[in-house]
């Protein structure tokens, strides 16, 4: 693809796996952190790989991009990650053009999320486009497709209320919480990583729980202690772990390691625990739940939780789809423009060739040639003949690549 053209041979793909058919394991191996995500850029950037964009949140790991085979991508995926490709075959989907094209809006927009009108995709799309754009790996019809669809999400934000009312991962681990631990307000709680997750989850519970009683540790402290020091809670070191969770009724763990961080080993407990794991890959071991007094809960069943406002959200399906139509069909327009106006360009250069040939022709034939005149004549006629094809190639009934095609070859030109 040049200049926001696809090339005859690159294709336009989505290749991913998100929560709909990937269980929280699966998502774990195929998740891709920072320096993975790098180490993919750069690679496919040596690869040829032209354009692309890599997203990895807790839901969903996808690659947007252009290859001559879709297997292009899935390979560069799978190399800088721990799946396999047998695994990604087994849950993972492959759009291509406009397939793809869609299958973006509706990932940015929250249509895709697990909950319903979570629009903290959106946020990982801009940075993953900025990463890409930075190496050079992203051309023209990416740059105008992500702009499309942070648009739409913008609009769909503004103009409808699926994103109204208080529902996110977090929000679900606190609903969770006070649904399950009784008498909430005197239990501790121990939070384990101060992430995006693990700060919204920490806000939701200050607004229903006693300050005092819950804690912060993470691997880099300071970062903790931003946290912390806005709601006035105790920070603990990361070498505190193993006796502040003895402490702890209830941990909320949310840290962004490759590996579990807690297993059955570290935990010498004397009552009850809940054990929330809201991180991608797991970061708590199963082998917890081999402990009598130890209930284990996972992201992907918090994400289950409905309740009033996700079904009231439900009801704004419909306008935010009208939107996205809308603004996919602006982009749909542009790109159909942009394939084939290399061909009208030189569909008129063509013309203007045979036209200056004749007239040469013309004027060695009669000494009281009117070139002048001639010149006006034959322009016109050149602007009229490629007005008649650019009408044709615009038209919505018209399959463009098949009439390049034809052009090309009636009239021995190569557009490119």
């Amino acid at each position: 693809m040049e200049n926001g053209i696809i090339s005859k041979h690159t294709t336009f793909y989505s290749i991913g796996l998100s929560y709909k058919k990937a269980d929280a394991d699966i998502r774990g191996k195929f998740s891709v952190d920072s320096q993975a995500k790098a180490k993919l850029l750069l690679q496919a950037k040596v690869e040829g790989i032209e354009s692309l964009v890599v997203t990895s949140t807790c839901n969903r790991t996808e690659i947007y991009g252009f290859a001559q085979h879709p297997f292009q991508l899935i390979k560069l995926l799978c190399e800088n990650s721990k799946g396999t490709v047998e695994d990604f075959q087994k849950v993972a989907y492959v759009y291509k053009n406009q397939e793809a094209v869609s299958h973006m809006f509706r990932v940015g927009t929250g249509l895709d999320s697990q909950i319903l009108g979570d629009f903290e995709i959106i946020s990982q799309l801009k940075i993953a486009f900025i990463e890409s754009k930075n190496l050079g790996l992203v051309n023209n019809f990416l740059e105008r497709l992500i702009n499309a669809v942070i648009q739409a999400s913008k609009k769909i934000k503004t103009d409808t209320e699926i994103s109204s009312g208080a529902t996110s991962v977090s929000y679900a681990a606190v609903h969770y919480i006070f649904k399950n631990v009784e008498d909430i307000g005197n239990k501790n709680i121990l939070l384990f990583g101060t992430g995006k997750i693990g700060r919204n989850t920490c806000e939701n519970l200050i607004k229903h729980s006693k300050n005092e009683h819950i804690t912060l540790i993470n691997r880099t402290k300071d970062k903790a202690e931003k946290v912390a020091g806005k709601f006035n809670l105790v920070v603990k070191d990361y070498a505190d772990l193993q006796p502040e969770l003895r402490k702890a009724d209830v941990v909320v763990v949310a840290t962004g390691a490759q590996n579990p961080t807690i297993d059955k080993a570290i935990l010498n407990l004397k009552k009850p625990l809940l054990i929330l794991d809201l991180s991608i890959p797991k970061n708590v071991n199963e082998n917890v739940k081999d402990l009598e007094n130890v209930t284990l809960v996972h992201l992907d069943h918090l994400s289950q939780i409905t309740d009033e406002t996700l079904e009231n959200r439900k009801l704004h399906i419909p306008a935010a789809e009208a939107i996205i139509e809308e603004i996919k069909e602006e982009f749909l327009t542009w790109t159909k423009g942009r394939k084939y106006a290399p061909t009208i360009h030189a569909l008129k250069a063509k013309l203007n060739t045979i036209k200056d040939s004749e007239l040469n022709f013309q004027r060695k034939k009669y000494s009281n040639f009117d070139e002048e005149q001639a010149e006006i004549i034959s322009n016109r006629i050149i602007q009229k003949i490629t007005n008649h094809f650019a009408n044709h190639l615009k038209a919505d009934d018209t399959v463009v690549d098949e009439s390049i095609d034809w052009i090309n070859k009636v009239f021995q030109i190569e557009s490119k």
